[in-house]
């Protein structure tokens, strides 16, 4: 990695804090065009990058995530940041690409001097990103990347974002209590996205696995608004369960164009649809949507119950998966460096050591979140028990709704 010899440490000197501060503050950008949602942050702010998208198609589910880290800058902020010193999360946007997500990460690491990153938004930009961040020994924590394999990248990939094989078959069980006379089953999914394709798999597996039949499988393009081809091909075979593994914006489009061609059973969507943004898509057809999820507003710790209320206060809705996800990264950075910090103070440490030991305490630690209580494996993987299904329950306006848990 290529940065000024003169910058010998991350916190070296107030000045040198300074320094760093400002080239955050020239380049990391969020979804308004601001460096950090946090006034009280100073100049001696520790620099944590952010790298979801803020645009393109992608955006519905990176504007979900920068609202959680945001959220959890100004919590771990006005409680002392990390032993008194604030964080500073500097935002790059991704776009919905490799290439947009690579350069986010690279003007993060050598630019901006952050001491590690959450993102990017995909799994499909996670294994084109990871190798950046590997190769510059800088830690990644995935907030929302649950293909299979994505820990195993490299030795500084983390993710605090379950994944997909310990809670996609929840939502097939709930849906055969729901309906114990299901027999076929279509699916359809992305083809040009790695997640899409590792999820669809996984729900094709756990179908076989419940005796089901599977009556034709449909493939699409992130980016499609018309799926009548795919929507008519599967109502054609009759299928009692229609499993979708998409994106917000296409994943939504075809769940309304299922309903509009008069497919009446069951509906499943991915993890990809696990986003309230999905509601303004397919509406008032958006109605018994069911859904498996890693978070759930109702558990009780005392850190969910803040970051809930803190949700509802500004957005005036149940916060969803993914903006818990994106809080829950934050908190994790910030427990690391407090804990790091209390054994070896980090404004003594150069910026690769500070990443090094940074990373080696992220795997180390336990931490209560509003996701629950979680660990990592010794390679990165999230230990997280609780898991839940949640089904989309439209008002009356069909405009609004909500996320409706199933017990």
């Amino acid at each position: 990695m290529n940065r000024p010899q003169a910058i010998a440490t991350v916190f070296l000197s107030i000045c040198t804090l300074l320094l760093t501060a400002c080239s955050g503050s020239n380049t990391g950008t969020n979804a308004n065009n601001t460096t950090s949602s946090t006034s009280k942050t100073t100049s001696s702010a520790i620099p944590i990058g952010i790298a979801f998208a803020q645009t393109s198609n992608v955006a519905l589910l990176g504007q979900e995530g920068a609202a959680g880290a945001k959220i959890a800058e100004k919590y771990f902020n006005e409680k002392g940041g990390v032993n008194g010193t604030p964080i500073k999360l500097i935002f790059q946007d991704t776009s919905g690409d490799e290439a947009g997500a690579i350069n986010a990460f690279q003007t993060l690491i050598n630019k901006d001097k952050v001491i590690g990153i959450i993102g990017p938004t995909l799994s499909q930009q996670a294994f084109s990103t990871a190798p950046v961040a590997e190769r510059a020994k800088v830690p990644v924590v995935a907030a929302s990347n649950t293909a299979s394999g994505i820990p195993e990248l490299g030795d500084y990939i983390s993710r605090v974002s379950a994944p997909a094989f310990k809670v996609a078959p929840n939502s097939v069980k709930a849906a055969l209590k729901q309906n114990p006379q299901i027999k076929k089953v279509a699916f359809f999914y992305a083809q040009n996205d790695a997640f899409n394709k590792s999820e669809t798999e996984i729900f094709q597996k756990t179908v076989k696995e419940q005796g089901l039949e599977i009556v034709t499988v449909q493939k699409f393009q992130t980016t499609d608004t018309d799926f009548q081809s795919q929507a008519t091909n599967a109502i054609n075979l009759k299928p009692d369960l229609a499993i979708i593994s998409g994106l917000a914006a296409d994943g939504g489009n075809l769940v309304r164009q299922l309903r509009e061609l008069g497919y009446k059973g069951l509906i499943i969507g991915g993890n990809g649809l696990n986003s309230s943004n999905v509601l303004s898509v397919c509406k008032a057809l958006c109605d018994g949507v069911m859904i498996a999820q890693a978070y759930s507003p109702d558990h009780s710790n005392e850190i969910n119950k803040f970051f809930r209320q803190a949700y509802l206060d500004q957005y005036k809705k149940e916060p969803p998966q993914f903006t818990a996800q994106a809080f829950t990264a934050v908190q994790v950075y910030v427990e690391a460096l407090k804990a790091l910090d209390n054994k070896s103070k980090v404004n003594k440490l150069q910026l690769p050591q500070l990443r090094t030991e940074l990373n080696k305490q992220i795997l180390a630690g336990k931490y209560d979140t509003p996701l629950g209580e979680i660990s990592f494996t010794p390679i990165g993987e999230v230990v997280q028990k609780d898991f839940y299904v949640a089904q989309i329950k439209m008002n009356k306006d069909g405009n609004n709704g909500k996320f409706t848990f199933i017990k």
